[in-house]
């Protein structure tokens, strides 16, 4: 005879997997959002808006983009924080936002960890060093040279960003002293360089791609440890002689903490089988981004080591915002 406590054991598992179930095919219930927390033309918001078309297909649902920045993405990210845990808002982030913010803000209105379920990586991408096309800067080593004449500047989406701390980690690696510029946004920082009020950016590669590619920007060198086979000639900062840099930062979706564990697998999966078509890939790949797919546990993992890793870099640069 199965013993009482068994049976009732076993009628709740099969409650909470009946249950779960159920919530992975109702959740499409009403539109999805998935909310970025940067302005339009970043890469977050270029990657959002290819899987929220593609999803929209696979769901026969509406799926729309919703920026929300502010605060280096505190904003975005905790409208998503405080949203319904039912799979029908969805928050785009990256490395920067998601890891480099803990470390950056001395007080955050939620817990990047603990306020949000990973759901589903989508891409890693590298950053890239650009110029304008008539800077004397062609390479890395033309940088370290031209540094040691005259003061170089470079701008940035804001104190503590990835773009910041890419200059932070170059100037410790190659010993030059290049003096930041932060604006409100890369957007700005972006029409200033292209303006002639600073010299450079380190900015995500699909940001300005098709600059790159019409010519309007000059790319440097690429963050990553190897070239971009998308973009296969520009080099690395480390084959430039760094051969410890490397930067190539997640881009991935997540949910408010507590959305069912059912809605969760269910947006994985349908993300992996989106990440696995060649038009998608494709289409990443022309941004610069290669794509990755994880499991919702890798995902967490990544998280967490990045957390450890950016908090060092960001004490190091002696940023902090209040």
């Amino acid at each position: 005879m199965i013993p009482r406590s068994f049976k009732i054991l076993a009628l709740s598992l099969g409650l909470c997997l009946t249950q779960g179930a159920v919530l992975a095919q109702d959740f499409l219930s009403r539109p999805v959002r998935i909310v970025v927390p940067q302005t339009p033309g970043g890469a977050s918001d270029a990657l959002a808006r290819i899987m929220a078309q593609k999803l929209s297909e696979k769901w026969g649902q509406s799926v729309v983009v919703e920026n929300r920045a502010g605060a280096g993405g505190n904003v975005g990210m905790e409208h998503v924080a405080l949203a319904a845990a039912d799979g029908h808002t969805l928050l785009m982030s990256y490395a920067g936002s998601h890891a480099i913010n803990a470390a950056l803000y001395k007080k955050l209105p939620f817990d990047p960890e603990k306020d949000f379920e990973p759901v589903a990586t989508l891409a890693t991408l590298p950053f890239v060093l650009v110029v304008r096309p008539d800077s004397p800067v062609k390479s890395i080593r033309d940088l370290v040279e031209q540094g040691t004449r005259a003061p170089l500047t470079f701008g940035s989406a804001g104190n503590g960003s990835v773009n910041h701390l890419l200059g932070v980690m170059f100037n410790a690696a190659a010993k030059t002293k290049l003096e930041h510029i932060p604006y409100r946004g890369a957007a700005p920082a972006m029409q200033d360089l292209m303006g002639g009020q600073i010299n450079m950016v380190f900015t995500s590669l699909p940001s300005v791609s098709g600059a790159i590619k019409a010519g309007t920007l000059r790319p440097v060198a690429v963050t990553s440890a190897v070239r971009s086979g998308n973009f296969p000639n520009i080099p690395s900062i480390a084959e430039s002689g760094y051969k410890e840099f490397d930067v190539s930062p997640w881009f991935g979706l997540f949910a408010p903490a507590k959305t069912p564990a059912a809605v969760v697998r269910r947006i994985n999966q349908d993300v992996q089988d989106i990440l696995k078509n060649k038009d998608v890939i494709e289409r990443f790949n022309a941004q610069g981004a290669d794509v990755l797919i994880t499991q919702p546990a890798e995902f967490a993992n990544m998280l967490k080591r990045d957390l450890a890793k950016w908090a060092v870099v960001v004490k190091e640069s002696g940023a902090q915002i209040d």
